[in-house]
């Protein structure tokens, strides 16, 4: 069976079996005799996750939502085939992410552009739709019970626009997808938990980053869980350095936007500098071989994303 780790409250993180171990996480939240999957990584975590359930006596007819924080693939490529092996269960999204779910297409066809075709494939295999009459549309201020617990949504966009931040009522927890920053643990130190911003591709968006990162911080009560990866603490520290490194991405972008061929090269060693200062700041060992064998695919996406928010400005 996959890493699970549990955290108390019925809420606990399973290996999604994406990338590495201990890159992408699956978030379970078990109340009673049901269940909810928050995010649900690609095909290849089904198993694991389904394994992860069983373990705590839950079957796959005893899950009633797999609940998406937005639809990037690595977070959502795997909801059709959950929804197929959890009978009764709705699957919940942001509206606007609601329409890529029954025809994932267009979400694919993104992909491609970011990772070619070939390894999209690799990383993704078949990417299923849902069907339209089992999707639940969430928008801001959105709430559902899972046998009785409160899971309120709240729009949390920067990263994307189709995403959302899911507060736990039972433990005023909070599972904050892709826009409360990355904590891999090949970072962690003496207790602490590295944060890094992401603006991968396509809909990094500064003034609403922080905005975001503000609300998640302000809607936890003691933690956030991460996509990338598990629990995180100390969230008005981590909320700072968050704000901090997105000013200096879009800074980044800024100073380069005027430098036509150069700018992907430029952009990529200002993140990857960007990313070791951060590392120093902290106050870890670690080498810089260390740091981008944890982050090196980011520090890509990030340019990435920079290029793409400059290029959406110009228009």
């Amino acid at each position: 069976m996959e890493p699970v780790t549990d955290y108390g409250h019925g809420i606990s993180a399973v290996d999604a079996c994406y990338v590495r171990p201990l890159l992408d996480a699956v978030h379970l939240v078990v109340e009673g005799d049901r269940a909810a999957i928050v995010d649900t990584g690609t095909n290849a975590s089904v198993a694991g996750v389904l394994a992860a359930l069983a373990a705590k006596g839950i079957r796959p007819a005893q899950v009633d939502y797999v609940i998406l924080t937005h639809v990037h693939l690595d977070h959502a490529g795997g909801a059709g085939v959950f929804m197929q092996r959890c009978p009764n269960a709705t699957l919940t999204v942001h509206p606007r992410g609601a329409r890529h779910m029954a025809d994932p297409s267009k979400l694919v066809a993104g992909t491609v552009g970011v990772y070619g075709e070939e390894k999209t494939r690799e990383m993704y295999g078949e990417v299923v739709p849902v069907p339209a009459a089992r999707i639940l549309e969430t928008p801001d201020g959105a709430a559902i019970r899972l046998n009785g617990r409160e899971l309120s949504f709240h729009e949390t966009f920067g990263h994307a626009r189709h995403h959302v931040a899911i507060r736990d009522a039972r433990s005023g927890h909070v599972f904050g997808g892709d826009t409360f920053g990355l904590s891999y643990p090949e970072l962690d130190w003496q207790g602490r938990k590295f944060a890094f911003a992401t603006s991968s591709p396509v809909q990094f968006e500064p003034a609403p980053y922080h905005g975001s990162i503000d609300r998640i911080a302000g809607l936890a009560r003691e933690a956030v869980y991460v996509t990338h990866y598990g629990q995180v603490r100390d969230l008005d520290a981590r909320a700072a350095t968050l704000h901090r490194q997105v000013d200096a991405l879009a800074a980044l972008a800024l100073a380069v936007k005027d430098e036509g061929p150069r700018r992907r090269e430029l952009l990529w060693a200002g993140v990857k500098d960007l990313l070791l200062d951060e590392v120093e700041r902290y106050g870890a060992p670690f080498t810089e071989h260390q740091v981008m064998a944890a982050y090196g695919q980011d520090v890509d996406l990030n340019a990435d994303g920079l290029i793409a928010w400059l290029d959406a400005a110009a228009q």
